[in-house]
């Protein structure tokens, strides 16, 4: 499996959470000291991405400025300046600086056949329609980015945050509002599954610089297997219980099953159809089960519940997004599990996508 690169978004902001406002000028939200530390933080990267809105509007360069940092990372044996990355769906002007100052590399990552027209200019890649931020990450850590620097704009630091992916983030806060409601914000709307940590608040140049680690799980990987589970929901046939999906990977993450409620037998739980497709493999001994749904704990269609049935493929480790509600029976997969030992890891933040798939029902 291809490790991803470590991601760290920074992102400057106003008290109330704006990263610009409504006029043609760019708001500078920076001081001179704050920038000296965002080119530290590009130094240190192998790769920088901005999305395509901020390219148009902030027509960056996306360069260490310091010749100081540059010439460090020249003595570690890296490129002068970091690779530029940046992802559209509609194409960009191949005059923006982002392609013409610096002779480091270029990126965009596109839907088929929308950024053709920069194929002189950068390296094109297919990210998917719309673009997959997990394709994106998985095509990084192929090319030996391992340290990604993200600057945004917001739709971007949503994305990242909302699916799971930021390892880190920077958030340098300026002492004033903007107080416009049409102004970019930081953030949008989204469900962010991982937790954030503060790990240091300080004052630097009349700014309060806050760094936040995320949690260490669920990881952006067992976000996006989760993801999987839960979109699996979609294929059960019309039934009067829970609709569930559910994800089987090996210990580097690698897909082994994946199965969902009514498969193969109406009476199925999406775990049990899973598991029944890899019965006795090997790798299950290194394995985690995604299920939408916290597992079964006990049943009456069939003899063991979905809790028995890991527990008896001896798997370690088990995340799931939504404990199930007492609509049918009083669950207790979560606390059989972990006394057995067993590794639960739970992701309410998803529980909305999982209820969509249950509105069948009434909790």
């Amino acid at each position: 499996m291809i490790d991803r690169p470590h991601v760290l978004l920074s992102a400057a902001q106003s008290l109330d959470g704006f990263l610009d406002d409504t006029s043609p000028e760019r708001l500078v939200l920076s001081t001179e000291d704050d920038f000296a530390v965002v080119d530290r933080l590009r130094a240190e990267a192998d790769a920088i991405l901005v999305g395509a809105g901020t390219v148009r509007a902030d027509n960056p360069r996306l360069l260490v400025r310091s010749p100081d940092l540059r010439r460090r990372r020249l003595e570690q044996g890296k490129p002068e300046q970091p690779v530029k990355v940046t992802l559209t769906t509609r194409g960009l002007d191949p005059g923006a600086q982002f392609f013409t100052v610096g002779d480091t590399e270029k990126i965009v990552y596109a839907p088929p056949g929308a950024a053709d027209q920069l194929k002189h200019v950068a390296t094109v890649v297919d990210a998917g329609d719309p673009p997959d931020f997990g394709r994106v990450l998985d095509d990084l850590g192929a090319r030996g980015i391992k340290n990604l620097l993200v600057e945004g704009g917001g739709g971007i630091h949503t994305r990242f945050l909302a699916e799971g992916l930021a390892d880190e983030l920077r958030l340098a806060i300026a002492p004033f509002f903007v107080g416009q409601p049409a102004a970019p914000r930081f953030v949008g709307p989204g469900l962010y599954p991982r937790p954030l940590r503060l790990t240091s608040a300080r004052e630097l140049t009349g700014m309060a610089i806050l760094e936040y680690r995320a949690a260490d799980e669920p990881s952006g990987r067992d976000v996006q297997r989760l993801r999987e589970a839960i979109a699996l929901a979609a294929e059960c046939p019309p039934s009067h219980t829970f609709r569930v999906g559910a994800v089987v990977t090996d210990v580097d993450g690698e897909v082994i099953a994946t199965g969902h409620s009514g498969e193969g037998d109406p009476l199925n739980h999406a775990e049990e159809a899973a598991l029944a497709k890899c019965e006795g493999d090997p790798r299950l001994a290194g394995a985690t089960v995604y299920s939408s749904l916290e597992p079964c704990s006990n049943r009456s269609s069939h003899p063991r519940s979905c809790t028995q049935l890991i527990l008896d493929a001896g798997i370690p480790r088990v995340v799931f997004a939504w404990r199930e509600p007492p609509v049918f029976v009083d669950a207790q997969g979560t606390e059989l599990l972990r006394q057995a030992g067993r590794h639960v890891v739970e992701v309410p933040a998803l529980t909305p996508e999982v209820q969509r798939e249950n509105t069948h029902l009434t909790f």
